[in-house]
């Protein structure tokens, strides 16, 4: 099953300031998930952010915010949680059901971290009967090994694992366009 553009969501779970320096491979998780960010910007896929509890963990990280370009106004507005799962936050369920009802059943899920927040929404998403579209390469967990096992288990839920470039490519769909050509640079 291809992701497409049209159906699809992207959601940033907890890609935060006093978090993310604790994230094994930190620096390529970040990259990664600006990669997407910049991906639907580009490519019209609407986005989401979210933060846990971001008295303690800080703010989104700057990187993020620059690629939606939410630093003066934002087209993806950041949702503070406290449950570890996206999903039980009204604010944020409201959002995805509200992108669901205009079509966008495929949530491509990123951020941190893996076997907490990014494994209990991605759980919840597929419980709801949404698509997941779990982007390896832009999940990240204090511990490698951690991060591995949950990716197995979301995998065995029912979550497509896929990497930021197939995310990319199948968003695009063709190498012939005005998207792609601004977008090459990116995804290399």
């Amino acid at each position: 099953m291809l992701i497409d553009r049209r159906r699809s969501q992207l959601l940033l779970i907890d890609i935060q300031s006093k978090l993310a320096p604790h994230v094994a491979e930190s620096d390529r998780v970040v990259a990664n998930c600006a990669r997407l960010a910049r991906y639907a910007s580009r490519l019209s896929v609407p986005a989401t952010l979210t933060e846990h509890y971001p008295k303690g963990l800080g703010p989104t990280v700057e990187p993020i915010l620059a690629a939606l370009g939410t630093q003066a106004g934002s087209k993806a507005p950041r949702f503070e949680k406290i449950s570890f799962s996206s999903w039980k936050d009204d604010g944020i369920r409201d959002r995805i059901e509200g992108f669901r009802g205009d079509g966008r059943d495929q949530v491509v899920v990123a951020g941190m971290e893996a076997h907490v927040c990014v494994g209990q929404t991605s759980l919840d998403l597929r419980a709801a009967g949404l698509q997941v579209f779990l982007v390896a390469d832009a999940i990240g967990s204090r511990v490698a090994e951690v991060r591995d096992v949950a990716i197995r288990r979301l995998e065995q839920a029912g979550a497509h694992i896929v990497t930021h470039e197939m995310v990319a490519f199948e968003w695009l769909g063709r190498g012939d366009t005005r998207e792609f050509k601004d977008l090459i640079e990116v995804i290399k």
